[in-house]
């Protein structure tokens, strides 16, 4: 991935007494990503808006917790999902009517991008009226798919196929749905000829080819030359003299090209598109009945709100990516009088992301905030005296050589302490005097322009920002920031009219340091810190993490053993009220204890024996021994998140 420019970190800052809650909105940028879906109150609470209707979501937070649902919590809003799927069909059609396009659109939802039960079903309910299918890519996609959709509902199944696969798509056909098996290597066709003889009953057959154009993006390794999946040129001859040889050339009706996934450059969609075609024409004078085909995903969403050809941006709109399609198509096949096929698109991030958003409070706070520093005494340490004597020529002009010369005379002095050469208190006066200096030069920096800035900078601001601990597991909810440094848009859910006066990197509350977000959407670019609001114990503080309802929960694992978090799923209405519409409990200690082999009633056993053992042993009564046990069982039973007490 190429290198992307850094904005330079700013300092926290005294509030601004004129701050409004539009210039929050800015500086989170929630109307660049929001797609018009978020926004924020003139009284400084994030909007979730639809059917010209709009909520905050710190009423839905309150809402939650009067049900006794606690922070961490997953929140889906099933209107959103709705909107997303209108609007992906309705723009395919508009298109479709405008450029005179002779086919239709078909969309499928690909089931592996948000595979949970009520996502799915919303997806199959509304989507009905649009003929929206399901992609599938394993025997159990293919299960949900054929128990939740309507037959004539289209299946698109993708992935590698035994013959169970394959006879439990044969016998969809049978019930009547439109599932094809998309061939993905030579090894599938034979099974599939063998199965559909076996069964009598006429295969739907699709063909997967490997596309030679290149995309740009974070996944531009699902398409080209070296792709995992699809079928060379070479081989899909093969694929059709199989089929001809089987009389079943005529069964050959999908043609399957997978262009990339979020897909950041419209000029690569134009171009893949093209490739695609190609081969749609030359199978069809092979003697295939092609009526589809299949482009597969692609289209991004624009996490980052930059509108660029970044990898989580997109230089495009919606309308923009179906005219382009639908123009591609409709000239292609016009010059090789082809009659236009129906355009199906496997869009799942962009159906999905926008449904979700992650809530979570603030448990604690580090501050590195500069200390009242004592006088020095008659037996200082001489280390620590030059440290001091760095404010006698602390100044913009020797900002570099001031900045040098602390970490210099910090690092001497720890040295000493590892030593044994100064003693605890030594060591924290040195520590709030390097950790002022670093806060002088930290404004002398902000007011300096840009070729100013020392080259050191980065490195010496880093400690300076606040850490906010937040109650919630990065690997469980938002395992594509740790594993492929994905971008989402995060922002404090209330406070925002007023000046956000900190700056703050997130850490979870995992065991490990990779359970961190130290990288933000920024304007243009990424920031390493986020603007927060300074945090009191006792005050909650509210966060929310947008964009998160694609692969997010489908590759959430269970570090440290933190499980599911609630989810609470809301309808918006006309009334600008809400309703829940489902509440889930996410895991208690004793279901994640279960998934990874332990028997929560053999645990409770053994610490039912062993509190006995202590009884025995005259360490605690009999009394002490129940209340023991009743925590203990209390615990197994709670949740695996940071709860309040009370």
């Amino acid at each position: 991935m190429a290198q992307e420019p850094t904005e330079l970190l700013a300092t926290a800052q005294a509030p601004d007494a004129e701050w409004t809650a539009g210039d929050s909105a800015d500086l989170y940028g929630i109307e660049r990503w929001g797609n018009d879906y978020f926004g924020v109150s003139p009284d400084g609470c994030v909007t979730a808006r639809t059917l010209n209707s709009e909520i905050q979501l710190l009423d839905v937070v309150k809402g939650m917790q009067e049900r006794g649902l606690q922070m961490p919590a997953l929140l889906r809003i099933e209107n959103i999902l709705d909107a997303q799927l209108v609007r992906l069909n309705e723009a395919f059609k508009s298109a479709i009517d405008s450029l005179g396009y002779r086919g239709r659109y078909q969309g499928v939802y690909p089931v592996k991008v948000n595979q949970q039960a009520q996502i799915v079903e919303e997806i199959a309910a509304f989507g009905e009226r649009y003929g929206h299918g399901l992609e599938v890519g394993s025997k159990p996609e293919l299960i949900v798919a054929m128990a939740t959709l309507n037959t004539g509902s289209l299946i698109v199944c993708n992935g590698y196929k035994d013959q169970e696969f394959i006879d439990l798509g044969l016998q969809a056909t049978q019930l009547g749905f439109k599932c094809f098996f998309v061939i993905e290597t030579l090894t599938e066709l034979p099974i599939v000829i063998e199965r559909s003889r076996a069964l009598s009953v006429a295969p739907l057959i699709g063909v997967r080819v490997k596309s030679t154009a290149g995309v740009s993006g974070h996944w531009q390794g699902t398409s080209g030359d070296r792709s995992m999946f699809g079928l060379t040129a070479t081989q899909i001859v093969e694929v059709v003299d199989a089929l001809r040889e089987a009389e079943m050339l005529d069964r050959l009706q999908l043609l399957h090209c997978h262009l990339g996934s979020q897909i950041p450059d419209i000029r690569d969609i134009r171009g893949g598109i093209m490739e695609a075609c190609r081969f749609y024409v030359d199978l069809i004078r092979e003697g295939a009945s092609l009526a589809y085909i299949d482009l597969g995903g692609g289209l991004a969403i624009d996490y980052t709100g930059w509108s660029t050809a970044h990898d989580q941006s997109r230089n495009y709109r919606l309308d923009e990516y179906c005219e382009d399609v639908v123009d591609v198509l409709t000239r292609v096949f016009d010059e090789q009088g082809i009659e236009h096929p129906t355009i199906v698109t496997e869009s799942g991030r962009a159906t999905v992301a926008y449904s979700s958003v992650l809530l979570f409070n603030v448990l604690d706070v580090t501050q590195f905030d500069t200390a009242r520093i004592p006088q020095a005494p008659d037996n200082e340490h001489p280390s620590i005296g030059r440290l001091r004597e760095i404010y006698a020529y602390l100044s913009p002009e020797r900002v570099q050589e001031c900045l040098n010369d602390a970490n210099y005379y910090r690092n001497e002095i720890r040295e000493l302490y590892r030593y044994g050469q100064l003693d605890l208190r030594q060591l924290s006066i040195a520590e709030s005097l390097y950790l002022d200096l670093a806060h002088r030069i930290g404004s002398m920096v902000a007011d300096m322009d840009d070729d100013e800035v020392p080259a050191d900078l980065d490195q010496f601001k880093q400690p300076l920002e606040d850490i906010y601990y937040v109650n919630f597991s990065l690997f469980q909810s938002l395992p594509d920031v740790w594993a492929i440094d994905q971008l989402f848009p995060i922002m404090p859910i209330h406070r925002l009219g007023t000046q956000p006066d900190r700056q703050a990197v997130l850490a979870d509350i995992t065991c490990d340091c990779d359970g961190k977000i130290d990288s933000f959407i920024g304007k243009s670019a990424r920031t390493k810190t986020l603007p927060v609001h300074r945090w009191q114990p006792g005050d909650e503080y509210y966060i929310g993490i947008f964009l998160v309802g694609a692969y997010q929960e489908t590759l959430g694992d269970l570090h440290n053993l933190f499980g599911d978090t609630n989810v609470v799923s809301i309808r918006i209405l006309k009334d600008g009220e809400f309703e829940f519409v489902r509440e889930l409990h996410g895991d208690t200690i004793g279901e994640v204890l279960s998934y990874v082999e332990y028997d929560p009633k053999e645990l409770q056993r053994r610490y039912r024996n062993t509190a006995e053992q202590a009884v025995r042993n005259g360490l605690i009564t009999a009394r002490q021994r129940q209340h023991i046990i009743n925590t203990f069982n209390d615990c197994i039973q709670g949740y695996t998140y940071h709860e309040q007490a009370g």
